[in-house]
């Protein structure tokens, strides 16, 4: 799936980035674009149909050249909302998590497949995602001053490790270092243990989601102004807004965060309570969800202690009252306490494994297991989307393509190049297509 302009010569990387620029801006001339001003794919956002069946983002296009996670994650959320999204890979090795594994499915790792669904190439796009170094792509003459000159527009959503500008700009930006620096490992943990590293890219997936809504944002500015604009998103920026109380303690209170494990630093008891055969996690938020979490757990006589009358003085009598709750959750299964809380009112869980994940009633219930057909391999599961609509179902799923599988596609449907031009391409190895084994 990959219409790829980056060449092997830093020379001949610009000078093929600026040949397709060129092509482009054809195209808009002839009315190919799918910006505005009449070309096709344009988004207006006005409904295109009286049917209660198209998507928000249907006849918007999406260029994506981003890698790894967070990047992908953004634009395959656009993609599961109708979005055409057209994702450019390096020569050779594509995007790196291609090869991040084992796992594979055939000869891609599953990390690849797990947010690289319904993705196509073009080059004439409303949307344009890049996760490059700061300057980088404007060496190549695929900058937003670059883009913005053909095709005003574009929506120029740049994803980066630090931001554009600044003493860190210039570093490569990787989730765990991230999260190191911005506050989030010195967070998590156990109380008395080392900082961890949360067990998903949370700052990666975070900051995939600010940029998700930022190009909607984006593309409705769009149809206020009638011009495009560019944004700034990086991981640093993200997670730190994500410390959301943690930092304003320090901020106001100048009170240094710490590691609680699974407990909370303002709640008691709301953590994880180690069970006769496994782990549950319960919270009680306010006095009468204590109560009733001591009626279930047959501990009344702490209901009317003073030590624990409120949640300040939960918080104070921390150790003492968790190990009470402790060595009582001990004496029984997980399936007994889920029984015994069922229809309380209290917050509780269990903390499963991925088998049990997607063995959970509410997770099947919810759709969050979909099925799609992968082109080497058959049938594969992967996980569905988080939020559903009254007016529409959400694109129906389709497999992260092969590397270079829809390039010809490209080449000869979208930007109409003939047979010949797109045989000078393929064999000077501007672009690349894949070959079937």
């Amino acid at each position: 799936m990959a219409l790829r302009w980056v060449l092997h010569s830093e020379e001949r990387r610009q000078s093929g980035g600026r040949a397709m620029l060129a092509r482009v801006a054809a195209l808009r001339r002839t009315g190919v674009s799918s910006g505005r001003g009449g070309g096709r794919g344009l988004w207006t956002g006005r409904p295109q149909s009286d049917t209660d069946t198209m998507k928000p983002l249907e006849g918007v296009k999406i260029l994506d050249m981003t890698r790894v996670l967070a990047g992908p994650f953004a634009t395959m959320n656009l993609g599961d909302l109708g979005a055409e999204v057209i994702k450019v890979e390096r020569p050779g090795t594509g995007d790196d998590t291609r090869t991040w594994g084992p796992p594979f499915v055939g000869t891609e790792s599953t990390y690849f497949l797990s947010v690289n669904r319904n993705k196509r190439l073009a080059a004439v796009c409303d949307v344009f995602v890049e996760n490059y170094v700061p300057g980088k792509l404007s060496e190549m003459g695929l900058g937003y001053e670059d883009i913005e000159k053909i095709a005003p527009h574009i929506i120029y959503c740049s994803i980066t490790g630090y931001g554009q500008t600044g003493p860190m700009s210039q570093r490569a930006g990787y989730d765990a270092v991230a999260s190191a620096i911005s506050g989030l490992m010195h967070i998590t943990g156990p109380e008395d243990g080392d900082p961890v590293r949360p067990g998903v890219a949370m700052t990666d997936l975070a900051t995939g989601l600010f940029a998700y809504g930022a190009i909607m944002a984006g593309l409705i500015q769009r149809t206020k102004t009638g011009k495009g604009l560019f944004i700034d998103c990086n991981l640093l920026s993200s997670q730190v807004a994500c410390l959301t109380q943690v930092a304003v303690n320090y901020l106001i209170g100048q009170k240094e965060a710490k590691r609680w494990g699974t407990a909370h630093g303002s709640i008691v008891p709301y953590q994880a309570f180690k069970t006769k055969d496994g782990y549950l996690v319960v919270g009680a938020g306010n006095n009468q969800q204590f109560a009733t979490v001591c009626k279930i757990l047959n501990l009344p006589e702490l209901i009317d202690d003073y030590k624990y009358k409120t949640n300040d003085l939960r918080v104070q009598n921390r150790k003492e009252l968790i190990k009470i709750l402790s060595a009582r959750f001990a004496e029984e299964i997980t399936k007994k306490w889920l029984s015994l809380f069922e229809g309380s009112g209290i917050p509780y869980g269990p903390i499963n494994s991925m088998k049990d994940v997607f063995a959970e009633p509410q997770v099947l219930h919810n759709g969050l297991v979909m099925e799609m057909k992968h082109p080497t391999v058959g049938n594969i599961s992967v996980p569905g989307p988080a939020v559903r609509y009254s007016k529409f179902k959400m694109s129906e799923a389709r497999p992260p393509p092969l590397l270079g599988q829809h390039t010809t596609h490209i080449l000869k449907e979208i930007l109409r190049y003939d047979d010949r031009v797109i045989r000078e391409l393929l064999s000077a190895g501007v672009v690349a297509q894949h070959e079937a084994k």
